[in-house]
């Protein structure tokens, strides 16, 4: 009898990723943002190898099936980014417990994203609420979100 197969968490800086597993995250954003949404950008935007930037993703049997990125942005305000779900791999709850790593991952600082527009009920679940006007980015709804840091005890 086989075990289960099951997905591993993995948690990144740039420096500690081996270029198999870049090229396999950097594969995933491009068949889902450029191909499957039909969005013509450049992915790769020069952020993914910042100091502060952390991948989280989830992989089985060397396949990234689900991938975030935490950036540090400026003034202690972590951004959350590039949140992606291979087509195989969705209806599994990969998005939601890699947000939730991440969430941990930020601990106490304040986290805004992106969202796009009919995602904006799945971030609410994490905690974040919308805190600007709606937008259109490459032809897709999206809406800037926000989660307070919490407070430290005095």
């Amino acid at each position: 009898m086989h075990p289960e197969p099951h997905d591993e968490l993995r948690v990144a800086s740039f420096r500690d990723l081996d270029t198999t597993t870049l090229y396999e995250i950097l594969k995933l954003r491009s068949e889902v943002f450029v191909v499957e949404q039909e969005c013509a950008y450049l992915d790769p935007d020069g952020r993914d190898s910042e100091p502060g930037t952390r991948h989280l993703w989830f992989e089985r049997d060397g396949k990234i099936r689900a991938y975030l990125r935490i950036l540090s942005d400026a003034e202690g305000v972590e951004r959350i980014g590039r949140v992606v779900t291979a087509a195989e791999a969705r209806g599994a709850g990969l998005g939601a417990r890699l947000l939730t790593e991440a969430i941990t991952v930020i601990g106490n600082r304040p986290s805004i994203l992106d969202a796009q527009a009919h995602l904006s009920g799945f971030y609410g679940k994490f905690g974040y609420v919308v805190n600007g006007a709606e937008y259109v980015e490459d032809g897709i709804p999206h809406v800037p979100m926000i989660r307070a840091g919490a407070t430290p005890a005095r």
